[in-house]
C-alpha cells in the first residue's frame, strides 16, 4: 500500500524560518514557509520587513512511509517536527492548500477581506473550530473581531483573519 504526502508542521529556532526552509528544500522536502508583510518603527523611520507569518514555524509535505522524515530534526535552523509519541502530527487536511492559495508572487500572504458587519463567518481553527460566528471588525492587519453567541448573548473573540472562512 502506498503511503501519502501530507503537511506537517515544523518548528524553527527563533528567526530562522528562511534559513530552515533552505536546507529542507536542499535536501529534497517540499517546503511552504507562509511570509506577511509589517510596518516597523526604528529608531525614528518607519519601514516595511517581511516576516513569518507564523514565526517559528513552516510547513513540510512529508509521506511518512517512504521519506526520511527524521532528517527534518537535524536540518538547519530545525528545533523540531511537530510530533506526538514520537510520529509527526500532520496538518488538517486543506489548511496549508487554502494558505497558498492566498498567496502572491513574491510569497507574502494576502488576506483581502471583503467583509460587511454582521456576515456570517465559519471558524476554522483553535478553540472555537466549526462555530459560526458574525464579522464585527478588523483589529489590526491580521487579526478579526467575531461575536459567537453563547450564554444567551453575543460575546466578541479576536481570531486570526487567515481562521475564517
Amino acid at each position: 500500500m502506498k503511503g501519502e504526502r501530507r503537511w506537517f508542521a515544523v518548528g524553527t529556532q527563533p528567526g530562522r524560518e528562511t534559513v530552515a526552509a533552505t536546507h529542507l528544500q536542499r535536501q529534497g522536502f517540499t517546503c511552504f514557509l507562509p511570509m506577511h508583510v509589517r510596518t516597523v518603527r526604528h529608531a525614528g523611520r518607519l519601514s516595511t520587513q517581511r516576516g513569518a507569518f507564523f514565526p517559528g514555524y513552516l510547513f513540510v509535505a512529508l509521506d511518512l512511509r517512504t521519506d526520511r522524515w527524521r532528517a527534518v530534526n537535524g536540518t538547519v535552523g530545525v528545533r523540531h517536527i511537530v510530533s506526538a509519541a514520537d510520529r509527526p502530527v500532520p496538518i488538517a487536511r486543506g489548511f496549508v492548500e487554502k494558505l497558498q492559495s492566498t498567496v502572491d508572487a513574491s510569497g507574502v500572504i494576502r488576506l483581502d477581506i471583503r467583509r460587511q458587519k454582521g456576515d456570517k463567518l465559519t471558524l476554522q481553527y483553535g478553540p472555537f473550530a466549526g462555530m459560526v460566528g458574525e464579522w464585527d471588525r478588523m483589529e489590526g492587519a491580521q487579526r478579526v473581531r467575531v461575536l459567537l453567541n453563547f450564554l444567551n448573548g453575543p460575546v466578541p473573540v479576536v481570531v486570526e483573519a487567515g481562521s475564517l472562512l
